[in-house]
C-alpha cells in the first residue's frame, strides 16, 4: 500500500492591529520574554537602493525600523539574518487607523509556571496590562487581562 506524501506544515504568524505597533511589540516582547525583531539591515539596504522612502521608517531601540510594523519572535526560533524576520513563533503588530472595538475573535493564552499565576499577573500589570476579571469554572481557573491597547488575553 502506497501512502500519499504529507504536505509540509505551513509557517504562520499572528498579526495584531495596533495604534502604536512599537509600543505593543515592546509590551509583548517583555510579556512573553521574546525579542523585538531587528529589521535594520534590510531597511538600510532598501533605503540605500532608493527602494523605499525614509518616511516609511523611524528609529526604535537605536536602530532603523518600519514605521507601521513591528514584530517579536521567540528567542530560540530561527530567523532570516538578512531581514531579521522570525521563522517560528512570531507576533506582528501593524498600525491601523481605527481603534479597537468589541471583543477579540482570537486571543492569546499565556501559561505561567505552576503556582505562579498571581506573580505573573502582577508582572504583566507592571508592564502595562490590566486585569479584566478572574475566572473560576469547573474546567479551571485563569485571569482575563487586556494589553495596553485593550486586546484581551488570558493567564493560566
Amino acid at each position: 500500500m502506497t501512502s500519499t506524501p504529507r504536505p509540509a506544515p505551513l509557517h504562520f504568524k499572528i498579526v495584531i492591529d495596533a495604534a502604536a505597533p512599537h509600543a505593543q511589540a515592546d509590551f509583548w516582547a517583555a510579556a512573553l520574554h521574546y525579542e523585538v525583531e531587528d529589521n535594520s539591515a534590510l531597511i538600510g539596504k532598501l533605503l540605500g537602493f532608493g527602494a523605499v522612502p525614509e518616511e516609511l521608517t523611524l528609529e526604535s531601540h537605536g536602530r532603523r525600523a518600519w514605521r507601521d510594523l513591528a514584530a517579536v519572535r521567540h528567542p530560540d526560533d530561527p530567523y532570516q539574518e538578512e531581514s531579521g524576520a522570525g521563522l517560528g513563533r512570531r507576533l506582528l503588530f501593524q498600525r491601523v487607523p481605527e481603534t479597537k472595538t468589541g471583543k477579540n475573535r482570537v486571543h492569546l493564552d499565556v501559561h505561567s509556571r505552576e503556582g505562579e499565576r498571581e506573580a505573573e499577573v502582577g508582572r504583566l500589570e507592571a508592564l502595562g496590562a490590566s486585569v479584566l476579571r478572574r475566572v473560576k469554572e469547573q474546567g479551571g481557573e485563569w485571569v482575563m487581562m487586556a494589553d495596553p491597547e485593550g486586546n484581551e488575553f488570558c493567564v493560566h
